[in-house]
This record gives structure tokens, sequence and C-alpha cells, in this order.
């Protein structure tokens, strides 16, 4: 069973079969009502004990078999239920004229019956029920009046106050206050269950949308989408802190400015105080100087919700929503309430979505330096060689090792080395086109894959990287090596070889130098 499904079977608080199971019980008491009444109204009975017996002990098996075939049917259950109610209205309107008229405690039962089926089976069934019963009362009066039925003669008078017309006519109205009443109440109780099954509903939707997402931004825009659907939010952003200082917006709801960077808001901020207290805040409009980042995406916003994101004791972000709410009412404590528990769900999806990241990002890149990894750099690779293969394109694998490194080391302490590699690492990414990889392949050695780039171009390429890192002010220079597929080498591990040959020639002719690969263009 789905999250959903389970949600939706969580909000009958009673299961419908229980519910049929309730109606059976309360026949079965109604039967014995009628059969206690027989003697305590022997001297105003308008039918004959036996008769009455008869009817009962008939109405009774027509219940059970009603019941058994509730449980073997499908499709029919409706109108097997609707069925049986009219045949306990008509059941008890004779038995209530059988044991007595206006005088009869059976009328009681049938406002039992009314309250019992209001309340197991709806407020409307229960109007209709009213309805049924008040034909069948007027029946039963007019069927007394004109022969029919036992009349209104001196053996049966009761001792009420009023004609018999009057007396038929106060349980009518008593019979429709209580109808009016409990359909009121019960109108208010069942759609408050219907609110709260509809929001678990979402809540469970939101589940399976924030499963189906492994990144950040996937996360926070199935945050979004949910309520803004439930909650009706004309406008609304997530906005993420992976940090806990800094915010950068990850799915927007009708924002003017979605890409509006990064923030870090100070005092007076709203999201600066939701992350800090991890308490919501509801503002009726964004103050443009403390907020100034929020206000470019909202403009004009009015009747804020700002929830924190906040997971393992952290805030990792915040959910602003724009709500629709008159001037003069407040939100609503609930609507607050399932707002908080949709953020509660989401915050912990975006914290889980980030560490994946981390995870995934340190098992891809290189700790020290954040290039790709020496794993990273041989899937790439094949990567662009098979792309290249396919579409008749060149490859270029630039190689570099610094030059002295291990005498940097020695002289200036590892910390000193590690920043040497840290600034190399950002001179590469400086150098590299937006679709070239950087990678550390090991030690103090670089690479970076240019696909595109051919052999002609390769070498201007490469002596552009050198005197980058020569003149990074880290003190070292660099000695490069050059290969292109297909010019120099027909698969990934041969051009590495190549590139890596060629490094060595610059190292053995005196290193701070580009050599390319042997065999290469001119």
């Amino acid at each position: 069973m789905t999250r959903r499904a389970a949600a939706a079977n969580g909000g009958e608080l009673v299961p419908l079969t229980e519910r049929v199971r309730y109606m059976l019980v309360f026949r079965v008491l109604a039967a014995a009502g009628v059969a206690a009444t027989i003697p305590l109204a022997r001297e105003h009975l308008f039918a004959a004990e036996d008769t009455i017996a008869a009817v009962t002990t008939a109405y009774l098996a027509l219940a059970l078999s009603a019941h058994t075939a509730w449980r073997l049917v499908r499709k029919p259950r409706a109108t097997l239920f609707g069925l049986m109610l009219i045949v306990d209205g008509a059941y008890l309107a004779w038995a209530a004229y059988a044991t007595g008229g206006a005088a009869s405690p059976v009328r009681y039962l049938i406002v039992l019956e009314l309250l019992a089926v209001s309340l197991l089976a709806s407020y409307r069934t229960g109007i209709k029920l009213a309805i049924w019963q008040t034909l069948l009362l007027v029946a039963v009066y007019y069927a007394q009046k004109g022969g029919v039925f036992v009349g209104f003669d001196a053996e049966h008078r009761t001792n009420l106050i009023g004609s018999p017309w009057e007396q038929a006519f106060v349980f009518i109205v008593v019979l429709w206050v209580v109808a009016v009443a409990t359909a009121a109440f019960s109108a208010v109780n069942e759609r408050e269950l219907r609110r709260r099954r509809s929001d678990l509903e979402a809540l469970a939707a939101l589940t399976d949308r924030l499963e189906r997402e492994s990144q950040p931004a996937g996360v926070a825009e199935a945050l979004l989408r949910t309520v803004v659907e439930t909650f009706g939010f004309t406008r609304a952003v997530v906005a993420g802190t992976p940090d806990g200082a800094t915010f950068v917006a990850l799915a927007a709801q009708d924002a003017v400015h979605i890409d509006a960077g990064e923030a870090r808001p100070g005092a007076g901020s709203v999201l600066d105080h939701a992350a800090r207290t991890r308490t919501t805040q509801l503002v009726s409009g964004l103050d443009p100087a403390a907020d100034s980042w929020l206000d470019r995406m909202l403009p004009g916003a009015r009747n804020l919700i700002v929830v924190p994101l906040a997971a393992e004791g952290r805030a990792v972000g915040a959910l602003v929503g724009e709500h629709q709410v008159r001037a003069d009412l407040r939100v609503e404590r609930r609507l607050l309430s399932m707002v908080e528990r949709f953020a509660d769900h989401g915050a912990l999806a975006l914290r889980n979505a980030w560490l994946l990241e981390k995870v995934r990002d340190l098992a891809a890149n290189d700790a020290l330096t954040g290039l790709a990894n020496r794993m990273t750099f041989g899937d790439s690779l094949a990567r662009e060689l098979s792309r290249a293969h396919r579409d008749g394109g060149d490859v270029t694998l630039v190689m570099l090792d610094l030059d002295h490194f291990k005498q940097l080391n020695d002289t200036r302490g590892h910390q000193a080395g590690d920043e040497v590699l840290r600034r190399t690492a950002a001179t590469l990414r400086e150098q590299r086109r937006a679709y070239d990889v950087a990678a550390r392949y090991g030690g103090e050695e670089f690479a970076l894959i240019a696909p595109g780039l051919a052999a002609a171009d390769a070498t201007a390429a490469a002596e552009r990287i050198r005197a980058a890192i020569a003149g990074n002010g880290c003190g070292v220079t660099a000695s490069v090596g050059v290969a292109t597929y297909p010019a120099d080498a027909a698969d990934p591990d041969a051009l590495v070889a190549a590139a890596d040959a060629a490094l060595y020639q610059s190292k053995h002719a005196g290193r701070n130098r580009v050599t390319r690969a042997a065999g290469s263009l001119a």
C-alpha cells in the first residue's frame, strides 16, 4: 500500500465496515427495545402482541440477512445500506404506532436512529432520514384517522396533552430540531475531518515527491509545489543555507528575480531571525533595507509566512510564502501547523540531499583542490573520446607537473605545499573553458581534458596555462606535456601515455616548458 493510500484510509477515523457493524448492533438493540416496550404499553397497544413479535422477528432476520449480503457483495453496497435505512424507518414508525402511538417509548428509538445515522453515515443521510420519518408519521396519523389503522377511539386514547394531530406535530418538530442540530454539528466535524484528511494526503504526496528527489534544487521544488498546491500561496520562495549564514534561492513560484544570487541577511532580516530562532514568522510586509534580497524576488509582498527549514538542530533554509488573507483576519493556526509539518519533512530531505551531494563531491573530486579526482578523470576522458569518435572531433589532453615540488615541501613545509596545490588548481579553473575538465592526476601532477581542441591549437593553449601558473605568485613553475586524439593516440590509455611522455620530455629539457607528443602535427 502506498503512503497516499494509507493516508486516505487513515482519514476515516471509523472504517465503513465497522460503521455497518454498529448499525447492526443498533438494529438489534432497537428490536429489543420494542420487545421491552410491549409489557409497558399493554393497555395502549394498537396491534396484537403476537403481531408485534412476528414483525420484530422478521425485521431482525432481514437485518441479519442484509448485513451478511453486505459483507459478500461489492458494488451494490451503498444501495443495500440505503434500503435498510428505509426498512428501519418503516419498522420503527410501525412499532411506535403499534405500541401506543404518541405515548409509545419507541418514538425515542426513532430519535436515536436519527442520531446514529447522522453520526455513522453523514449529516445529509440524517436529513433524508428525518424527511422519511416525517412522511411515515404523517402517513400513520392519516391511516389512523381514515380507519386503515386502529383509530383514535376512547379505548386507545392516551393521557397526553393535545389532540392526536398536535401530539404528532410536536414530535415531528422535536425530530427536526434534533435532525438539524445534529446535522449542523456533524457538518462541522465532517468538514474538519475532510480537511485533515486532505492535509494528510498532501503530506503523503510530498513524501512521495521527496523520495524521488536527490538534488537540493529538486527537493526544494517538490516542497514548494506541494505547499503552493495545498495552501494556495500566491507567491513563494524556498531559500537554502548550506552554511547557516548565506542564503540562495533553490525554487520559486512567481518570483521576479529567482537568479538574485546569494545573500547574507543581517540583523532585522526575517530570514536571519527565522534561521536563528527556528520559529515561524508572520510578516505583513518586507523591509527593503533589511531584506533587499528577498524583496527583489517578491516585490511588494504582503502577508508573508516565513517558516524555517531546520534539521538536526540547525537551519538549512527557509520557506517564504505569500498568503491571501483579509486584513481583519489572522492566519489560521491549523494552516501554520500544517505548513510547519511540511517544512519539517522538506528540511530533513534538503539536509539529506546536501549530505548526499557532499558525498558525491568527495567521491568525484579531490578533497584538497576541489578538482576532479583520478577516477572522475578516467571516466571523463573515456566519455569525451567516445563522443569524439562518434562525431569525428578532437580531444586534447594537457598533463602538467609542478617543478621541484618535493624541494618546496622540504624547505617551506607541507602546509605551504598544500597552498601551492590549491593555487595551481584555482589557476586551472580560471584558464579552462566551461566544458573542459580539470583534474588532479596525483601528487603534484594535474591534467586538463579539452574536448574540441585540435592538435594545431593545443600547444598555444598549454603555453597559456604554463605562463599563468608561473605568474600566479606561488613561486613555482610547471612542466607540461600535450597529446591530442586521434592525432597522437587512439584510446584513453594511449593518450595519457603520450601526454605523460611529452611531460617528461619537458622535465628532461630543463622544466618550465611545453612539449607536444611525438608524432603531433607541426
